[in-house]
This record gives structure tokens, C-alpha cells and sequence, in this order.
């Protein structure tokens, strides 16, 4: 067999375990090493409550206690990062690294605020810590559900009405 004839499916499987890892992780990540939570941990959202009435563009900050938080790929104990999920109706598989989609983003840079922009209506929110390779930690460490209503009519947070 000649090399040529080899380029092209080592090319191939490579672009696909780097697609896996770009979109939730390492390809070969598996559930028994999810990395364990700080008893007691709990992700909350900082002044945004269930039930406010938001603009369309609107500030979001993640809380978390007992744990810190790095960027994605940082492998350290009682560490990881934020993933916002909205308007989710079933979690996603907890026993492996999460998805990234429209509905559930990562903020793989440890950021701990987002400025979100959403269609009028009712949204729900919740946010979900994960380790380095974007796997829940163990146990679970989520917020509550809140629903928010987007509207133009509401006031920004912090500004006059």
C-alpha cells in the first residue's frame, strides 16, 4: 500500500477528533472520569431572578461557590467553567461532555458575565459548571431554572426608569 493512499483517513480521522473537541470536549473523554465536585458547590446567577423582565440584550453574570474558575483545558482540582443552557427542556447527558449548540453555550474562556441577546417572550435559563473537558462534574453542580421575559418595553438593569 502506498503512503498516499493513507493520507487521506489519517487526515480525516484527525479533523474529526478535533471537531469532537471543539464541540464538547475530547472524543474519547468517558463518564467514569468526570472530575468531582466541591461538596457543597452551587452555580447561581449574580442580580437576574426568576420571573424579571429583561431587554433584548441583557446582562447575565454566573456565581459560583466553593469551586474557581479556569479555562477549558485547564486540569485543576475543584475548578472548571460556565455553560449557560436556554431554553432546554431535557439536560443534556450528564455523564458526558456537553454540546455546544445555540442552546447551550460555553464560556470555555472562563468568563463569568455575557451580554445575551434574545427574541421577545419567555426563556428559561440555567447554568451549569464543567470541568476541562466541558464533562458535569460529579455530582452535578447546576443552578435552578429561571424564566426570564424579554421585552423591548423593559429597563436595562441599573439604569433609571
Amino acid at each position: 500500500m502506498r503512503i498516499g493512499n493513507l493520507i487521506f483517513p489519517l487526515l480525516l480521522l484527525t479533523t474529526m477528533n478535533l471537531a469532537a473537541m471543539e464541540h464538547g470536549g475530547e472524543a474519547t473523554a468517558s463518564a467514569a472520569q468526570s472530575s468531582p465536585s466541591s461538596e457543597g458547590a452551587m452555580v447561581s446567577f449574580g442580580a437576574l431572578k426568576n420571573g424579571d423582565m429583561v431587554p433584548p440584550t441583557f446582562s447575565v453574570t454566573f456565581v459560583i461557590s466553593g469551586m474557581g474558575v479556569v479555562s477549558a483545558g485547564t486540569n485543576i482540582e475543584n475548578t472548571g467553567h460556565h455553560h449557560l443552557l436556554i431554553d432546554v427542556v431535557d439536560l443534556p447527558d450528564m455523564e458526558q461532555p456537553l454540546p455546544k449548540s445555540d442552546k447551550i453555550r460555553h464560556f470555555g474562556d472562563g468568563q463569568t458575565e455575557v451580554e445575551l441577546t434574545l427574541p421577545e417572550g419567555e426563556h428559561s435559563l440555567q447554568l451549569l459548571f464543567a470541568d476541562y473537558l466541558h464533562r458535569p462534574h460529579d455530582p452535578v453542580v447546576i443552578s435552578e431554572k429561571i424564566t426570564v421575559t424579554v421585552s423591548a418595553d423593559a429597563v436595562p438593569t441599573g439604569k433609571p426608569e
